[in-house]
């Protein structure tokens, strides 16, 4: 059964904090709170906490997982971003979009695109996933925490420990955090490509 941890939107407890962040380091998969919907989460090596979020999800292998990131700094030691895709990344962070960009070797090639060697990668505005990021002091494998044959996300922590009681090991619920997605932009080409309008506002990018 999963650990439920019910935190304050504004001010997380610390000690849930750091029993989540345990959790994680332990190879455990959580269901966490964003800017845009919940989203699961695991330690980038995880392979097991990988493969289980594919399970959940139904991904296949083309899939961009997401880097969860506490700041600009640490998004930039992910990826190489050109000068055009720094001004329009710095910008827009922390904030509800996903940047596609190649990736550097410090993110794990089961991680990403088999054929463009690129990576998503994010810094959410949300305070609970900032204090998350934080405790922990490294990005997080994520994915938005959509359910197979679903068009919107789980956005009740409640409703994600009784769905997914046995196929994740904690939920931290800080009430509800929206229903859209992020807004998904690849930067890896010389011009700025939508993949997916979400709660980020797109027009920046067009």
């Amino acid at each position: 059964m999963a650990r439920y941890y019910d935190v304050h939107p504004d001010n997380p407890q610390p000690r849930a904090l750091r029993q989540v962040v345990d959790l994680i380091r332990d190879g455990g998969l959580v269901a966490y709170p964003t800017d845009s919907c919940y989203a699961l989460g695991c330690q980038l090596g995880n392979r097991d906490g990988l493969e289980r979020i594919r399970e959940i999800r139904h991904l296949d292998d083309r899939h961009h997982f997401t880097l969860v990131c506490r700041d600009f700094a640490q998004l930039g030691q992910l990826v190489k971003v050109s000068n055009a895709a720094f001004r329009l990344v710095k910008a827009s962070t922390p904030g509800s979009y996903t940047f596609i960009l190649p990736a550097t070797r410090e993110v794990p090639r089961r991680l990403l695109h088999p054929r463009k060697r690129t990576v998503g990668v994010r810094v959410p505005d949300h305070t609970v996933a900032q204090a998350l990021l934080a405790e922990l002091g490294e990005p997080l494998l994520s994915s938005t925490l959509v359910l197979p044959g679903e068009d919107e996300p789980l956005t009740r922590g409640w409703e994600i420990k009784e769905r997914l009681d046995h196929l994740v090991d904690a939920v931290l619920d800080a009430g509800d955090c929206g229903k859209e997605p992020t807004t998904v932009v690849d930067l890896s080409q010389p011009e700025p490509e939508i993949l997916r309008r979400g709660a980020g506002d797109p027009s920046r990018f067009e």
